[in-house]
């Protein structure tokens, strides 16, 4: 797959248009219509597709007058990307296609606190282990996301703790349920990473031990690697601040040293980040949203006309530190009276009726201060309990007049799963994706 050819924002119109489409596809004509572009257009831009590999004919429709219209669909496994989720105590590694269906998983303990040598060690040992299943002989046909976890797929003793994992929503599949960004909206400012002919170039070295020889063969065009974590981070520089409660990774070169470990792109960003992204990307939702994660910290993704909000120093949606108690405890950031430090205190003495309270307090700030359409919930300690929080939160914006609807959206995997869309999004015109290196 030439990526580069395929920069114009016409093509990624209608690629995205073929994405949102789904298996059932669309036809020539109804693309010239919801992109405003000629016919004549239309054809040269899905002949190219169709010469990349990216789209395929998927049948034929009725037409009203004239012979059957030609349909056509995307094909997901034209391309792949690597999506991470580094948290405080587990690292989750998967592989996803073209339309964001989860082809392989891997995940395993981990300690954030171990440092950057040996934990950047263990993201780059799993992303080998996950496209080296992958690319066995054999070894995908006939899987998908329900067969079960990436670390199945991979051959030998697999690091860490292997875990089966549930089916979750298809990120190509459309969720009534899910945001997304109304299809034809093109990001022309998005930068995104430049992924290019991943399968001509000379394979870095083996992920972790430089001192070894390169890694196995890949799976073809795979674009890049996308890499969520803990904020605050520079998603322009690719590095991260002072992480909450881990201060030591403050300016390392996260991005950098991946990049040149794997020989492939990366792109980092915050957790927060990448799953609102991963929610935005799915189609038929409202174009303004914020998704609230409470896992083993707390903090928000905003989406704003259809497209993430990160600010230029990636400090939008740190809701976790906003101080909502001028006394109160001590924080890991400096502060004190933060919604985390709070919100999580509240959950550790085993009191979800109150930490729902301070969620949704934080929420309604939110809400107050953007207008949104929606407040999305997800996380560990959410989908734990994710009726508490959902009512919990509800209760409190009610309670202040605020009609903004409230639900659990995001899986266990929507932060690895939208790590993975970092890299997939810029292909579709959209996500805003920050720089990769």
């Amino acid at each position: 797959m030439n990526v580069p050819a395929l920069r114009s924002p016409n093509a990624a119109l209608v690629l995205d248009l073929l994405r949102t489409a789904g298996e059932d596809g669309i036809s020539r004509l109804e693309l010239a219509e919801r992109t405003a572009l000629t016919p004549q257009a239309v054809s040269k831009i899905t002949a190219r597709l169709r010469s990349e590999g990216l789209a395929t004919e998927a049948g034929h429709r009725a037409s009203t007058g004239g012979k059957p219209r030609t349909v056509l669909r995307l094909v997901p496994t034209a391309g792949y990307a690597v999506g991470v989720h580094l948290d405080r105590d587990e690292l989750t590694t998967l592989l996803t296609d073209l339309a964001g269906t989860v082809a392989a998983r891997r995940t395993r303990a981990l300690d954030l606190g171990e440092g950057a040598g040996p934990v950047l060690d263990a993201v780059a040992e799993e992303v080998g282990a996950v496209l080296a299943g992958f690319a066995a002989p054999g070894a995908h046909a006939g899987r998908g996301r329900d067969a079960g976890p990436g670390a199945d797929l991979a051959p030998g003793p697999h690091p860490g703790r292997a875990q089966d994992s549930a089916p979750g929503p298809h990120p190509g599949r459309a969720q009534d349920s899910a945001p997304g960004p109304r299809p034809g909206r093109v990001q022309d400012s998005a930068p995104g990473p430049r992924p290019g002919r991943v399968q001509d170039s000379a394979p870095g070295p083996r992920p972790g031990r430089a001192q070894d020889s390169a890694p196995g063969p890949l799976p073809p065009s795979v674009l890049g690697v996308g890499v969520a974590m803990p904020g605050p981070l520079d998603h322009l520089a690719g590095v991260p601040g002072r992480v909450t409660g881990f201060p030591e990774w403050d300016g390392h070169p996260v991005r950098e040293e991946l990049a040149r470990r794997l020989g492939l792109p990366v792109v980092l960003d915050k957790d927060t980040n990448a799953a609102a992204l991963g929610l935005a990307v799915r189609p038929a939702a409202p174009s303004s949203f914020a998704y609230v994660h409470l896992g083993t910290g707390l903090g928000a993704g905003l989406v704003l006309g259809g497209a993430p909000l990160r600010g230029d120093r990636t400090g939008a949606g740190e809701l976790g530190h906003q101080t909502v108690q001028l006394d109160g405890p001590a924080c890991g950031c400096g502060g004190r009276g933060c919604l985390e430090v709070l919100c999580l205190a509240a959950v550790a003495r085993g009191d979800g009726a109150e930490a729902a309270r301070i969620l949704g307090a934080g929420a309604a700030n939110v809400v107050r201060l953007l207008d949104i359409d929606e407040v999305l919930l997800g996380g560990r300690l959410v989908l734990a309990a994710p009726e508490v929080f959902a009512g919990g939160v509800r209760e409190v914006l009610a309670g202040l007049g605020l009609t903004a609807p409230v639900r659990v959206a995001g899986d266990r995997d929507a932060v690895a799963e939208g790590a993975a869309w970092l890299v997939l999004a810029p292909l579709f015109g959209g996500g805003s994706a920050p720089r990769s290196a």
